[in-house]
């Protein structure tokens, strides 16, 4: 396992003394070589909270994948070795065994896994913030038989889920880091208050696999997307199931590829997989893993604390440069408590993104506020175009 608190905690003195301020904004080169990738000349791709540019590689990844599917049972056995390819690049990237790493298709599917495995009571709760992605609420909260009562922290204070956790706390769920507003939470914080109480804690690393060092243990369950900072496509989820703290965790449900390998019959029921692929119930997204594949192996080149140091380095910087401008953020501005993006709340939040891709930057819209998100191939020009064209627009 690696434990990644004191790492952090020396990455987030740095970005917040000598980050931005020490960094020649001129200077500045891309961590990723911006070649590797999708990228048309003259364009500040700021949009990783959305979607990523792709890797060239991923082109390679795509034809062994229609090579291997058309090579009969040989060609199955190259997509099964792909899968646990997968799952030890992702064990790798979170800091947690193979076995614990399943897949999905997306986290919605996890999530609803899940909650649909738990015994629930009549009063039993979840702790949850406002403002949570609907992928980690919506399988919960649509429940009946009994209904699950949402306890929902409202405003920004750090401690605010806090508040809303007692005794009838069933999970606690969190997206590491908001896709509303670029806010990152206090996972060992939340771990503590789930604990004191009995509760899971579910998390969801969508909008930080990829650039933040992971430490999925905290999780009783955890899942992530993979087309963001990632670089992976749509069509496949990780799943995390921490077995160690849920060793007796069995779904409600099952497909043919949930049991073990060479089961028959069922009287009695075959047993599940030993492992968190028994969160796959049917054949697992072959295509998208093989490009999953080619995505771990790029960013295995690369320490994820340098990845965040790149990536905060801009988001500090951008977050200065609205400040300075007199443009208000969602975002929190201590690095501690944001990740890699910047979101900016505006009722014309379509109309700018639009003006803004018009000129050669790629943003992001939706719930009414305009998102910048940076990753490895961004350099501080993109923030200074960035911040020059919201000037002007917003």
């Amino acid at each position: 396992m690696h434990h990644y608190s004191d790492s952090l905690m020396a990455i987030r003195w740095h970005i917040c003394h000598c980050g931005p301020a020490r960094q020649p904004r001129g200077q500045m080169k891309p961590l990723f070589d911006p070649a590797a990738f999708r990228l048309p000349p003259g364009i500040s791709h700021v949009c990783a909270g959305g979607e990523t540019a792709a890797l060239r590689a991923h082109d390679e990844a795509l034809l062994r994948y229609v090579a291997d599917k058309s090579s009969g049972l040989p060609g199955r056995t190259k997509q099964e070795a792909e899968i646990e390819a997968a799952r030890t690049g992702m064990a790798r990237l979170w800091g947690v065994d193979r076995a614990d790493i399943g897949f999905v298709s997306n986290v919605a599917e996890g999530v609803s896994i899940v909650a649909e495995s738990i015994e629930w009571q009549d009063g039993d709760s979840i702790c949850i913030d406002a403002n949570e992605y609907p992928s980690v609420v919506g399988p919960i909260a649509m429940r009946r038989n009994p209904s699950i009562k949402l306890r929902q922290a409202r405003g920004s204070e750090p401690d605010r889920l806090s508040a809303c956790v007692d005794d009838s706390t069933r999970i606690i769920a969190t997206s590491y880091v908001s896709y509303l507003t670029g806010e990152r939470v206090d996972l060992t914080a939340l771990r503590a208050l789930a604990d004191k109480v009995g509760a899971m804690l579910l998390v969801d690393f969508t909008q930080a696999s990829g650039y933040l060092p992971i430490e999925a243990s905290l999780a009783d369950f955890a899942f992530s997307a993979c087309y963001k900072w990632m670089l992976g496509i749509t069509g496949v989820a990780v799943a995390y199931w921490n077995r160690a703290r849920q060793p007796d965790w069995v779904p409600a449900s099952a497909g043919w590829h949930s049991f073990a390998p060479g089961s028959r019959g069922y009287d009695p029921l075959p047993p599940l997989r030993p492992d968190a692929m028994r969160f796959t119930r049917g054949n697992p997204a072959h295509c998208p893993i093989y490009v999953l594949n080619s995505a771990l192996s790029y960013l295995s080149g690369f320490d994820m604390q340098d990845v965040q140091h790149h990536v905060q380095t801009l988001t500090v910087a951008l977050l200065d440069e609205l400040a300075a401008r007199q443009i208000a953020v969602m975002t929190p501005r201590d690095p501690a408590r944001h990740g890699a993006s910047v979101c900016i709340a505006s009722p014309r939040a379509q109309a700018v993104v639009d003006a803004l891709y018009g000129q050669g930057i790629y943003t992001w819209n939706g719930q009414g506020r305009i998102r910048v998100s940076f990753h490895g191939y961004n350099t501080m020009s993109d923030v200074e175009r960035t911040a020059q064209a919201l000037r002007v627009t917003l």
